[in-house]
């Protein structure tokens, strides 16, 4: 998590008090988010209302109404899944494959981070992004500004058909918590982000199958789907890719504990 400076119109007492109000409330980095609180504050009202949201359970990212992802702010609007700082390593795995002025889609889009954050790291990317959830598609569009477009839709359902068999870089962060766990989750996300992001059915893997399965028909010779899973899940994941025709590769971060499943289509 960055800090920044905190100004130097705030006293250290309320800088204190802050910090008190969010330990009070289980925030394990209070030091940091009380300075993200007050610089993002006008007036010591408005400082008081955004420590009463956190101190309620409200993420932090929705609270601020960004999440910094890959060295950007990304806006995140409340009811809106908040990108994982993990999945930064999905991304930098997306960039070593990519083709320059690859076409790129990103499904289960959320807020857009994945990418807007592989399309500036890139030369020129003609990217396409999508969520099923309306809040998402809202927040998604304010991110990827004319870097590219989002649509509305379940999964491929929305995209344009000239993207079949084109599709470089196919991001999909699936939900993949198995639906006997999404209770034991956080409250921050169990209560505040749409189940649709997280719950990923029986054994997790019930969208990723989705998919797997049309991700052929989409990518190009050569092309890559990127999608997170579980270390647990990785050896299903991984059949689930081969089935389909790609080839699978497994990328682990010990670091970020991540786990990125990347199928590859065959060139012909």
């Amino acid at each position: 998590m960055s800090v920044h400076p905190i100004s130097a119109t705030l006293s250290t007492t309320v800088l204190s008090t802050t910090v008190l109000a969010l330990r009070r409330a289980g925030c394990v980095f209070a030091e940091d988010e009380a300075l993200l609180l007050h610089e993002a504050a006008a007036s010591p009202g408005e400082l008081s209302a955004l420590v009463e949201r956190r101190a309620a359970g409200l993420p932090l990212e929705h609270v601020l109404g960004w999440a910094e992802f890959h060295g950007r702010r990304i806006a995140v609007d409340s009811g809106v899944f908040v990108p994982r700082r993990r999945t930064e390593f999905l991304v930098a795995q997306a960039v070593a494959l990519a083709p320059r002025r690859a076409v790129v889609v990103d499904l289960c889009c959320g807020s857009g981070a994945l990418g807007v954050a592989l399309a500036t790291a890139l030369d020129r990317v003609d990217l396409h992004a999508c969520d099923v959830e309306p809040a998402a598609v809202r927040c998604a569009r304010r991110n990827v500004g004319e870097l590219g477009e989002v649509y509305e839709g379940d999964l491929f359902d929305p995209l344009p058909a000239r993207l079949r068999g084109r599709v470089d870089v196919l991001l999909a962060n699936v939900p993949y918590v198995p639906t006997a766990d999404v209770e034991l989750l956080p409250a921050e996300a169990r209560v505040h982000e749409p189940r649709v992001a997280l719950d990923g059915g029986g054994d997790g893997l019930d969208v990723m199958r989705r998919v797997v399965a049309e991700a052929p028909a989409w990518l190009a010779p050569g092309g890559s789907l990127l999608m997170e899973a579980s270390e647990r899940q990785r050896d299903v994941a991984v059949e689930i890719l081969r089935a389909a025709g790609l080839t699978p590769r497994v990328r682990v971060s010990e670091e970020l504990y991540a786990t990125v499943l990347v199928g590859t289509a065959r060139i012909t």
